[in-house]
């Protein structure tokens, strides 16, 4: 017990979260591949990095993309940032990334993949602060990038 009587370690209640989803803020697509075996894994991460590199060249407004693996369970995540949907959707105009799509089925790999998008600052999502929503995938300053 502390002086204030409260149990130490004791977490104060946690306010409900605010999710105001803008699609505008921003996305975060997260594909993830659980592969049969290393060599298999080692096969999507040499991919990756192939379709990564097409689709800045050719899609359309990729921020940053990175692949995490987790060796010992054979899976590998694929995280892409994007200012706005459009820009996820460029993805389909890139002849790699579409041809390189189909490999993972085809070698045994199972996939899921999902768009998260803005939700709001986070003192608002967290605290219900009256923070305003400024999407990290945008510039601070307006005009600059």
């Amino acid at each position: 017990m502390t002086t204030s009587g409260k149990a130490r370690g004791a977490a104060a209640p946690r306010p409900e979260p605010i999710f105001e989803l803008d699609p505008a803020g921003g996305q975060v697509v997260v594909t993830r591949f659980e592969c049969p075996n290393l060599v298999t894994l080692l096969l999507l991460l040499v991919l990756h990095v192939r379709i990564k590199r097409d689709v800045r060249r050719y899609g359309r407004g990729l921020i940053g993309s990175r692949a995490v693996v987790d060796w010992r369970r054979r899976t590998m995540w694929s995280v892409s940032l994007w200012p706005d949907l459009d820009s996820v959707y460029s993805m389909g105009s890139v002849p790699r990334h579409v041809i390189g799509s189909r490999v993972p089925r085809r070698l045994g790999v199972a996939t899921s993949c999902g768009v998260f998008c803005f939700a709001g600052d986070w003192r608002r999502v967290m605290f219900r602060s009256p923070a305003p929503p400024r999407s990290p995938l945008h510039p601070l300053e307006p005009g600059s990038s």
